[in-house]
């Protein structure tokens, strides 16, 4: 399980830990990223469908059978990287009724001079051209993941697991855990709103990620 700020994060997790991502249907149809997609074993969700979903779980609950790492984005849609959305659940069950445990990974974005990116995100009205550029402007940018404690190990249910990874997740990243509703981003305080344009950031990196 990830924070999602942009289509960079599936190159950043592949580049630690291949794996199948479960992503929204409408990727498919993308260019080039969808053809990438389809060829990483990529799980294909139709939202708003409780029948597709059953079926989502299925083919999650072959490919972790099979022995392949499978990823997940439990936001289910992407943010600036400056805060969490609420963690959807449904998807973590194939894994933890597989008795496989759940790792959060949290992503962040860091320019040469120690701040927080806003280049990669992918939020909001942001056209994938407009990102790309964003990213390609940048001389030097790092991408951060780190892999916090596993979940999942201790007989927790799903809810449980999506909670305690968006903590897990927040702290390693550097977040604030905005008390958003499910589905209604959350921005930290004095930040503008999270679908504004890219700018700057003033949110320093974290010592204990340095």
């Amino acid at each position: 399980m990830a924070n999602h700020i942009s289509w960079l994060d599936i190159l950043v997790i592949n580049a630690m830990l291949p794996a199948a991502f479960v992503s929204k249907e409408e990727i498919r149809h993308w260019p080039i990223i969808g053809l990438l997609a389809a060829r990483n074993d990529t799980v294909f969700l139709r939202r708003g469908s409780r029948g597709h979903a059953r079926i989502i779980n299925a083919e999650i609950a072959e490919l972790l059978a099979r022995g392949k790492h499978v990823a997940v984005f439990p936001e289910g849609t992407t943010t600036d990287g400056r805060s969490l959305l609420h963690f959807h659940a449904a998807l973590l069950q194939p894994a933890l009724a597989a008795g496989r445990p759940a790792l959060p990974l949290a992503i962040s974005y860091w320019e040469a001079d120690g701040q927080r990116s806003l280049a990669p995100r992918y939020d909001g009205d942001i056209s994938f051209g407009e990102c790309l550029r964003a990213i390609l402007g940048r001389k030097h940018l790092v991408a951060r993941l780190v892999s916090t404690p596993l979940l999942g190990m201790r007989g927790e249910d799903r809810r449980q697991v999506a909670a305690g990874a968006r903590e897990a997740i927040a702290s390693a990243a550097g977040l604030p855990l905005a008390h958003n509703p499910p589905g209604t981003p959350g921005d930290p305080p004095g930040e503008p709103p999270s679908g504004g344009r890219p700018t700057g950031s003033p949110n320093p990196a974290p010592a204990d990620l340095a």
